[in-house]
């Protein structure tokens, strides 16, 4: 017999619960802003930030935020630590990959994050699961004003808010809700979607954000422009496409059950086969095979399996926190494929 792996505690934002979250993963808001009298992170001398750093997390002790906070200081830890709080949607790759005094600070449900020293001198986001933009965005917002009542912010009375790139200034915000949309990208209608959300000046990113690519089934929807316009003009924005992207995802899938509910559901459960006997598998083939799982679970096709183990294994099983339970220290692919496949199986009911 194998051993089971260590647990690993993961962010409230996998729970699979909230509003429509058979399709809406979670839902993020995000913060730029920079500190008044520090330069732009780009002309930051190492002097500099390791001034600003400091700054930042005294400041933030001696703020008035209920949420407790802790810091982790990027440069103090090693590259698959690093790569676990990437893979756990709390620090961007550009963070983990840079060099100089940078930290992150977060809550213990890692719902509120705070990036010191990333593209801006402050990245803040607040995420929570499923379609939860109005608490995200009042929790965001919250924090926000607490933690400017001891940093004061870089502030423009014709611009805004100023940021280190020209699309964030204005409000700095990014919103941000990530989708699982297995059913149009098996019946290759996921274009439309494409194309419905540019129609409504939004982007789609990849499963990290800005500048990465989609994985599986998974896609991030967000605003594109912050200048001009106000918070909850933005939050409107997004607010008003998603129910239409929701909807036809469900719909796709309704036509695929009942148009050939035989050819669906055996592809389901060979996808269900392939994850409880494999004993060698790539991530690659691991999230393809996890997606199709859990719109079974949704669709109520594997009734002793719940969608927050399918969540927590989309984490599990990325190279980071394999390595981080194995002992943190650096496996060859190969190997991560056999424990990855170990791991499944551990954790997906007979």
């Amino acid at each position: 017999m194998t051993n089971p792996a260590p647990e690993v505690r993961l962010g409230r934002w996998l729970e699979g619960t909230g509003p429509d979250s058979d399709i809406v993963i979670s839902s993020r808001i995000r913060i730029a802003r920079n500190v008044v009298g520090y330069p732009l992170k780009a002309r930051l001398t190492p002097e500099k930030e390791q001034a600003l750093c400091e700054h930042v997390e005294q400041r933030l002790a001696e703020s008035k935020s209920s949420t407790p906070l802790r810091v982790t200081r990027l440069n103090e830890i090693d590259p698959i630590e690093r790569l676990v709080l990437v893979e756990r949607h709390v620090i961007s790759v550009e963070h983990a990959n840079a060099t100089g005094r940078r930290s992150v600070v977060t809550n213990a449900e890692e719902s509120a994050v705070l990036m010191v020293n990333e593209e801006d001198h402050l990245r803040l986001q607040w995420i929570a699961p499923g379609l939860a933009l109005d608490e995200s965005f009042g929790a965001a917002m919250t924090l926000h004003d607490s933690i400017a009542d001891a940093l004061p912010f870089v502030f423009h009375p014709r611009f805004g808010y100023l940021t280190s790139c020209p699309t964030n200034v204005g409000t700095g915000m990014r919103i941000s809700v990530m989708l699982h949309l297995p059913a149009l990208v098996f019946t290759k209608q996921i274009d439309k979607f494409f194309n419905a959300v540019s129609k409504m000046n939004l982007a789609v990113r990849g499963f990290y954000g800005e500048g990465t690519k989609a994985l599986s089934d998974f896609y991030q929807v967000s605003n594109q422009v912050t200048l001009g316009k106000t918070p909850e003009g933005l939050l409107d924005s997004v607010r008003q496409i998603l129910p239409k992207i929701i909807s036809f995802e469900r719909e796709v899938r309704r036509q695929i059950l009942d148009s050939d509910r035989l050819l669906m559901e055996d592809k389901l459960w060979r996808s269900y086969g392939l994850l409880q006997h494999a004993r060698s598998m790539t991530s690659e083939e691991a999230f393809e095979l996890l997606s199709m799982v859990r719109m079974g679970v949704h669709a109520n096709i594997f009734p002793k399996l719940d969608v927050q183990t399918v969540n927590q294994l989309f984490m599990l099983i990325q190279p980071g926190h394999l390595q981080s339970v194995h002992g943190g220290t650096q496996l060859e692919a190969g190997k991560r494929d056999v424990l990855r496949a170990q791991l499944i199986r551990q954790r997906m009911p007979q």
